[in-house]
């Protein structure tokens, strides 16, 4: 039987994630607070909820009584702690999730927004709402303070004609949004790379919010350089993977390095995802590019893959945990068949080697400079 709703009781997902830090805070009790009146007027169907956490949001204004709640979380983890959570408050019903297009702000007279970091993650959704929501909408976005900047005050002034900024309150402020102006559809932001091991640059698309933009991380530059180096080159006899393809720049380079290659690009962010597909198209490679949104490699079965490269986040979202890239070495030596090879750069002060022996096989160093290191782990 359902249990009454808390926000107290929220989960985040999977529960080991980010230990410690609580599935809502004072910037969604803000924003439902700010929105309070604005939502209880609101017809059915007419309330949007983009970048809630784990819930707060969508199943605050449900225990308030909207219903048809519009969803969307950037990345998997937190669709499915909302999933989770609804589900333990008999709450289910009273949402979808959709992605970032048309569908999730047409019509909207009421939009909960927790701010992004990112200020073209939140250039996209403000225009996004502009160009498709009711000429009355209101737009509450909140966030921490000290996670806020004036420049989101005018990236949302370039979508609305009016912006009034609440007190602070516990650490943390809303920005209320009226007058849509200028909408537009997200479009991806274009560039132009010259990388190692191709005879001509490669073509990056990136979606607002999307890790390094239209550009190469310098990660991922150092990684490709020792790659192509190596002359590494990946066995048809399992799946090739690019493990948290953010742009899809490493895929890319993969299926034009290797004509006769299949690659397999997987993200839980829904922006990288969407990136990583344009980016492929892009270079002509869309065909031999199979792009999926997956927690992890949960997906993916066990020993089916013979190579995986990886550039692991430090961080989750503004946090910066212990742990975050372990649960992902620890995948790939899940799904890397015997034999097969996780390449992977990262931070070098972060010391991943010992973490990298123990959860996939052998790890040797191929390079290291002041920033970062590139290693090689064999699974056995």
């Amino acid at each position: 039987m359902p249990r009454p709703y808390s926000p107290d009781a929220l989960r985040r997902w999977p529960d080991v994630e980010a230990p410690g830090l609580l599935a809502s805070d004072a910037a969604d009790r803000l924003i439902l607070d700010e929105s309070a009146g604005a939502r209880s007027a609101a017809p059915a169907g007419t309330i949007v909820v983009i970048g809630d956490g784990h819930g707060a949001l969508t199943l605050g204004a449900a225990d308030a009584g909207a219903t048809g709640i519009r969803v969307h979380q950037d990345p998997l983890a937190g669709e499915l702690a909302l999933a989770a959570n609804a589900r333990e408050f008999g709450m289910s019903e009273s949402f979808r999730s959709l992605p970032l297009d048309r569908e999730l702000v047409a019509g909207a007279r009421v939009v909960l927004l927790r701010l992004p970091r990112a200020l073209d993650a939140l250039g996209d959704i403000a225009a996004l709402i502009a160009a498709h929501a009711d000429p009355d909408v209101v737009v509450y976005a909140g966030g921490r303070v000290k996670h806020m900047s004036v420049a989101m005050n005018d990236v949302l002034r370039r979508s609305f004609s009016t912006l009034d900024v609440t007190h602070a309150r516990q650490k943390s402020r809303a920005l209320i949004a009226r007058g849509p102006i200028d909408g537009r559809d997200p479009e991806p932001r274009t560039g132009s790379v010259t990388v190692p091991g191709l005879e001509h640059p490669l073509s990056v698309r990136a979606f607002g919010g999307a890790f390094a933009g239209a550009s190469l991380d310098i990660g991922t530059r150092f990684l490709l350089e020792q790659l192509t180096d190596a002359g590494a080159t990946p066995s048809p006899e399992g799946d090739t993977i690019d493990f948290g393809c953010g742009t899809g720049v490493i895929a890319a380079w993969l299926a034009m390095r290797h004509p006769a290659l299949h690659v397999l690009a997987t993200d839980q962010s829904a922006a990288a995802v969407a990136s990583t597909r344009a980016t492929a198209a892009a270079n002509g490679v869309a065909a031999r590019i199979e792009v999926i949104r997956d927690l992890g490699l949960e997906s993916r079965p066990s020993a089916s893959a013979s190579f995986i490269a990886l550039n692991p986040p430090f961080h989750a979202g503004a946090a910066v945990p212990g742990g975050v890239a372990e649960p992902l070495f620890a995948e790939a030596g899940r799904v890397l068949a015997p034999g097969g090879e996780l390449w992977a750069v990262w931070n070098s002060p972060l010391a991943y080697r010992s973490a990298l022996d123990r959860l996939v096989g052998p790890t040797r160093q191929v390079a290291r400079n002041a920033k970062f290191t590139v290693t090689v782990s064999t699974r056995d």
